[in-house]
């Protein structure tokens, strides 16, 4: 009787530890999940500012039709990427075509004492500023998530329960160089 008493006592601290760790589990994925919501967060208000900098920069110089049209498609592929490592990638090609845009400003003195264009400027360095905090946000979320399920006995109810490991946002390979600086 003792015995039985014993094994059933330890069978419910089993289940009930397996409740637990199944539960911390769908905690840390909800907190990937959101830590990707605040990226896009961030991201859809870099998306959406970028037509206004684009038409602010069309009044100014709007023979440099090329570079325009480069920040144009380079949004478009950024808005339809749907991984971190589709999104990384579309969001490095955008950060390129709006370098090339500031570039413009330089050659265009009006377009640079403009204060509309001035005022997108710092927003967007605001945004950008967001989105890197907000990319290492995520990466630390799905860091804790990722060493959850893997780990003993975690990864024993993440195995049966079919938690798998996130996806990091990374910067694509040919920019995680060294960067060489010619004069």
């Amino acid at each position: 009787m003792i015995t039985l008493i014993v094994v059933a006592v330890v069978a419910v601290l089993l289940v009930l530890a397996a409740i637990s760790l199944y539960n911390g589990l769908v905690r840390k994925r909800g907190a990937v999940d959101n830590a990707w919501a605040q990226v896009d967060v961030q991201l859809k208000r870099r998306h959406d500012l970028i037509p206004n900098l684009v038409e602010t920069v069309k009044g100014y110089a709007s023979h440099e039709r090329q570079a325009l049209e480069a920040v144009v498609a380079a949004r478009s592929q950024a808005v339809g990427a749907q991984t971190p490592r589709e999104q990384a990638a579309a969001e490095n090609a955008l950060s390129g075509a709006l370098k090339s845009l500031f570039a413009l400003a330089e050659a265009y003195p009006d377009l640079k004492a403009s204060q509309n264009f001035s005022e997108l400027q710092e927003e967007l360095s605001d945004t950008e500023n967001r989105i890197a905090y907000s990319r290492q946000y995520y990466n630390d979320a799905v860091l804790t998530y990722n060493n959850a399920i893997q780990t003993v006995p975690a990864n024993i109810v993440a195995g049966m329960t079919g938690f798998a490991a996130r996806e990091y946002f990374q910067a694509p390979g040919d920019e995680r160089g060294s960067v060489q600086v010619r004069f």
